[in-house]
């Protein structure tokens, strides 16, 4: 296709778009060349006056910018059918495209190696130019881990910080919860095309975002779920952030992978330390040994993203001290062998030296006075 057709092409399917910017097709097409990834594409644009004049360049302007035989074909023969195919889902599902050189393009994100060219965002996209906090994790955290995420989502919302994840299950869940739950904003970054739910139980939570938040993703609608594109879906998160919290993790996982990003950004990274005996805790150890900040509540988050973010909303205490004075002193006997790791009824009523039906009942005082709660293997102190 030479340059007069290949430029037919792409007015003929603009007249068919209503909202379309000329230069957006381009950016569309520019995300499906073959072996020509965000590197590559960017430095062209440092040679063309913009996105427009580089697709419309002839082959000898090509070449002597530096572009390979290969590249110049692929350039002037780019997939406009995969484009229009795209251009037709987000006009129809009122989905934004915002491109590299567009002033609405996250200012944060532009910052990092290889950032996207595109990104297609349902809902509201001027948060991506807010301060965000990503907190991410296991998706299959123990209860406590959960309620964490939660909770530091919840909290931190309330004060301004729009939160980020990934969608996933477990603490991406909950952190997109709590920051809804607080009427705050959060944003979801997918590892798939908007259009691809993943998971597919999360399809309330994702309309409930788009609505009050945004989803964003830099892959096409249709695109599907592929274990090589979380990666890169991590490197988004870190990247709109100024911070990551990383709440129960294994070793190996893409919660630190995540981290990593944030630290090669220069973010700030931060983890939820835990139980030597909770396997999920590992990461979240190593991240600080290597240097992360050990967090215990949302007003150090707050006070090493001061500088960072001036925070006008004076944040909600977590939690007010349970007073273990005003317990009788056989609960708060028994108290002192609960610990905050799940502790099993056998342990309890061998640390205690009670008779199990005196722990039985003594653990349920305990529980309707909120000092504990039953877990799946034991109970915990709250």
């Amino acid at each position: 296709m030479d340059v007069r057709s290949s430029t037919w092409r792409a007015k003929n399917i603009l007249n068919k778009g209503k909202k379309l910017k000329p230069e957006q097709l381009y950016w569309l097409a520019a995300t499906h060349l073959p072996e020509i990834g965000p590197i590559t594409f960017s430095k062209w644009l440092t040679i063309f006056e913009n996105i427009t004049t580089l697709f419309t360049a002839d082959a000898s302007e090509l070449a002597n910018a530096g572009l390979t035989p290969s590249q110049i074909h692929n350039l002037k023969n780019p997939d406009w059918h995969t484009a229009e195919k795209n251009l037709a889902w987000c006009e129809k599902n009122q989905c934004h495209l915002i491109t590299l050189t567009d002033e609405m393009y996250p200012a944060l994100l532009k910052e990092i190696p290889a950032a996207p060219l595109l990104l297609y965002v349902r809902g509201n996209p001027t948060l991506l130019n807010h301060p965000q906090l990503a907190i991410v994790g296991s998706r299959n955290p123990t209860p406590s881990g959960r309620e964490l995420a939660n909770h530091f989502a919840h909290t931190l919302a309330s004060t301004g910080l729009h939160i980020t994840s990934g969608m996933a299950l477990g603490i991406d869940a909950a952190s997109h919860r709590g920051a809804l739950k607080a009427k705050g904003k959060t944003l979801a970054i997918f590892g798939t095309g908007l259009n691809q739910i993943y998971p597919h139980s999360h399809r309330d939570l994702a309309e409930e975002i788009a609505n009050n938040g945004a989803l964003i993703s830099e892959f096409s609608p249709l695109e599907s779920a592929r274990a090589i594109n979380f990666p890169r879906r991590n490197r988004i998160i870190s990247g709109l952030s100024l911070g990551v919290l990383v709440v129960e993790a294994a070793i190996r996982s893409g919660s630190l992978i995540t981290a990593r990003y944030a630290n090669e950004q220069g973010r700030e990274v931060f983890a939820i330390p835990g139980s030597i005996h909770n396997p999920l805790a590992k990461g979240c150890h190593y991240l600080i040994r290597q240097g992360a900040k050990l967090i215990e509540t949302a007003e150090d988050i707050l006070e090493e993203l001061g500088a960072l973010h001036a925070i006008t909303t004076p944040i909600k205490t977590i939690a007010n001290p349970k007073k273990h004075d005003t317990l009788a002193p056989s609960l708060r006997a028994l108290l002192a062998h609960i610990g905050y790791e799940i502790t099993a009824l056998d342990t309890i009523i061998m640390r205690s030296g009670l008779t199990a039906t005196q722990v039985s009942s003594m653990l349920l005082s305990l529980e309707l006075q909120d000092f504990i709660k039953t877990t799946q293997g034991g109970y915990q102190l709250k």
